[in-house]
């Protein structure tokens, strides 16, 4: 005979699975998080690679004032589109068509200040509104480049050696890998393959407990001869298999994910191996335990199905905090955040990525800080249906 808690749990799997938007909005978390992380490094990529492939385009008023200075342009993949003089208005509007990067204004005077070594005026302009930050700075590295040769230039004809102009020469090491890299940049996003643990148990456990008791078959069940611990139980590892199935098939999406994308190009690697997200996998079992526990014990204290889904979508949001503002605060790693449900997670899928080596207790603390959670959910959701009073008044 099959435990009753086993019967419970498969009756609700059943019930689930016969629903096909609950399996749908399953597929549509299972890829859509994966998907988003993978759609912004691709976008980081391609603008890495756009530059080379493309040109920068400025326009330049007064080319001719400045020949050499076009030439240099030139050579670094800067297209020169010359242009009359032009008004200030017609400048910002020319800014605003984003077809350029930038003006380049060369004043009247440039040659014959250049000519006198006195500062030649060149007038950049720009709009810090668009998406051509990064071309910007480059045109302005080739007018840096330009401007420092001419000093070195003018020292050295005058017997100056070019040196005298930089009394500290700092050389730059980089030890950090490529991995390193990676889990340092993507980390803020590895939270968010997380998140759907809470949406993937939240159709079960909201409609086993709220939504029967709307049906009045809730009243059915607690009048079977099965213990309240079994029913609430059942109920448990209902919505925490089905959290699970899809949180496991979420991360294995997006590891083939990074592992597919060309991370090189943006000086970066994804060197998790599938080992490590296996061991991932096996330490984050508590947390779908964790989702489902927490959202049944809010759900039974719901009178309808659609009090019991906001409320339960509303403290989906809690967990999340300590992921998002974690990351911004640019805190090293530290034990107490594998003590945090979800930022433990994160946390330790970033410190695998990165190579590090992690000793026992992070993985202990992971799994232990949501089972703590979840069985404290559980006994509160056990303790609410005993009273009858509460089941019925509520």
């Amino acid at each position: 005979m099959k435990p009753m808690f086993l019967v419970v749990m498969l009756k609700e799997l059943r019930e689930t699975l016969r629903d096909r938007r609950a399996l749908f909005m399953l597929l549509l978390f299972v890829l859509m998080y994966p998907a988003l992380v993978g759609g912004v490094l691709q976008q980081q990529i391609n603008r890495a690679t756009q530059p080379e492939k493309e040109g920068i385009e400025l326009t330049v008023i007064g080319a001719r004032m400045a020949p050499t200075l076009m030439t240099q342009l030139k050579q670094k993949n800067v297209n020169v589109h010359e242009a009359g003089p032009m008004t200030q208005e017609a400048i910002a509007a020319l800014l605003r068509t984003r077809k350029v990067a930038a003006v380049l204004r060369v004043s009247d005077s440039y040659g014959e200040d250049y000519r006198a070594m006195r500062p030649a005026r060149i007038e950049l302009w720009y709009d810090s509104a668009d998406d051509n930050g990064r071309k910007r700075y480059d045109v302005e590295d080739v007018l840096r480049n330009y401007s420092n040769t001419i000093a070195g230039a003018r020292l050295l004809a005058h017997g100056v050696s070019p040196a005298t102009l930089f009394p500290v020469h700092v050389q730059k090491y980089d030890t950090g890998t490529s991995a390193s890299r990676s889990a340092s940049v993507i980390g803020t996003m590895l939270g968010m393959f997380f998140i759907p643990a809470f949406f993937f148990a939240l159709a079960t456990a909201v409609d086993s407990t709220a939504g029967e008791r709307e049906r009045r078959s809730l009243e059915v069940l607690l009048a079977q001869p099965a213990s309240t611990l079994d029913l609430v139980a059942g109920k448990w590892l209902a919505a925490a298999l089905l959290s699970l199935a899809g949180l496991t098939l979420e991360l294995c999406f997006a590891h083939g994910i990074l592992k597919w994308l060309p991370l090189e190009e943006i000086g970066m690697s994804w060197r998790l191996s599938w080992a490590d997200l296996a061991l991932v996998c096996l330490v984050s079992v508590s947390l779908p335990l964790c989702a489902a526990a927490l959202e049944i014990a809010l759900a039974i204290n719901a009178k309808t199905f659609k009090e019991a889904q906001t409320t339960a979508s509303l403290a989906i949001f809690v967990p999340m905090v300590p992921v998002i503002v974690v990351p911004m605060l640019d805190l090293t790693t530290q034990t107490w955040m594998y003590a945090v449900p979800m930022l433990a997670h994160q946390t330790l899928l970033r410190e695998l990525a990165k190579g590090q080596a992690v000793g026992a207790l992070p993985f202990v603390l992971t799994f232990a800080s949501s089972l703590a959670i979840a069985l404290l959910a559980l006994w509160f959701t056990v303790r609410r249906m005993k009273s009858e009073r509460y089941m019925i008044g509520i």
